[in-house]
């Protein structure tokens, strides 16, 4: 279990690297949009793209685990904390890149950014096709990992490269050298995103706009987007919703805890404030069993589970 406040002999050996920002023992809750969960050992933000590579280089002679946090959107920290390295990625790690032709645009972001900031560039160009990414929590990095989307898109439809770093160094990837499907991709192992390139096409802004807010105000309606949450708890069974199926159960409006399942929305879990991981978790165990039993269906959970989880 990691100990909140406290400085381990790992985490010394991980501010020995140059160009680093590290705090041991660092509480992750408040970095995380459901707002559960216990310290990491050692949280660093690396100031360069070296620095990065080096950190993870350390890590593996250390042997120690490593956890990249993007925006903390759909994920999940267990109360006994994160131990090893826990990577934050910052937006500022690289300049952004626009090249925008007679037809269509590349535009190369930091994978810390915000993926709302992809919106905000493609409408500032004049260029259209991402309007399914606008109203997504978390960071474009997290984005590629878990191939973030809607029923109107999937990222992977726009994304041209994604550069990652290894202990081994930096590189690109082409987007057919990533292998990717319904809220998944393949990235290197230990690998960690750093840039994302997308190609986007000249188009109609104004629909483009009114196409967004249309979606945006869906959500709002329908999503329980003013209390902590990590969005979608499961991906969708194929031919099917997962939010219907658990409200078929009966779970909908469910406590644990301080922990429920939203009354707006069956597949969202939400902080009534004071939650615990294992709160959460076992709301989520209680889902997949009862849907499974009643129901037939095995839910795939959506959300990434880090960390120690205590019984």
């Amino acid at each position: 279990m990691v100990d909140e406040g406290v400085k381990t002999a790992l985490a010394e050996r991980f501010e020995q690297v140059p160009e680093c920002e590290v705090k041991a023992g660092a509480p992750l809750a408040p970095l995380i949009s459901v707002r559960v969960g216990g310290a990491a050992e050692a949280l660093v933000r690396p100031r360069t793209v070296d620095a990065l590579v080096a950190l993870l280089k350390l890590a593996r002679d250390e042997g120690a685990p490593v956890t990249i946090l993007g925006g903390g959107a759909n994920t999940l920290v267990g109360d006994g904390g994160v131990p090893g390295l826990t990577v934050k990625v910052p937006g500022t790690l690289f300049p952004e890149e626009i090249e925008v032709g007679a037809e269509e645009g590349l535009i190369t972001l930091c994978a810390g950014s915000a993926i709302v900031r992809i919106v905000n560039v493609m409408r500032a160009q004049g260029l259209v096709g991402a309007e399914f990414l606008a109203g997504i929590p978390g960071t474009l990095g997290g984005a590629v990992s878990m191939n973030a989307g809607t029923k109107n898109g999937e990222a992977y439809r726009v994304i041209d490269a994604v550069e990652v770093a290894t202990a081994d160094g930096v590189g690109w990837l082409t987007k057919a050298q990533i292998p990717h499907s319904y809220r998944h991709s393949e990235l290197p192992p230990g690998g960690v995103v750093t840039r994302v390139r997308f190609r986007l096409p000249k188009g109609d802004v104004d629909a483009s706009k009114a196409a967004m807010d249309a979606d945006l105000g869906y959500r709002k309606r329908t999503q329980p987007l003013s209390q902590p949450n990590f969005g979608s708890v499961f991906t969708n069974p194929p031919g099917d919703h997962a939010g219907r199926l658990i409200e078929r159960v009966g779970l909908k409006g469910h406590t644990l805890g301080r922990a429920q399942i939203s009354t707006l929305h069956a597949n969202w879990i939400v902080n009534l404030g004071g939650a615990s991981a294992r709160d959460v978790l076992g709301l989520i165990t209680l889902m997949q069993t009862r849907v499974r039993e009643e129901a037939g269906v095995e839910m795939k959970p959506e959300v990434k589970r880090v960390g120690e989880f205590l019984p």
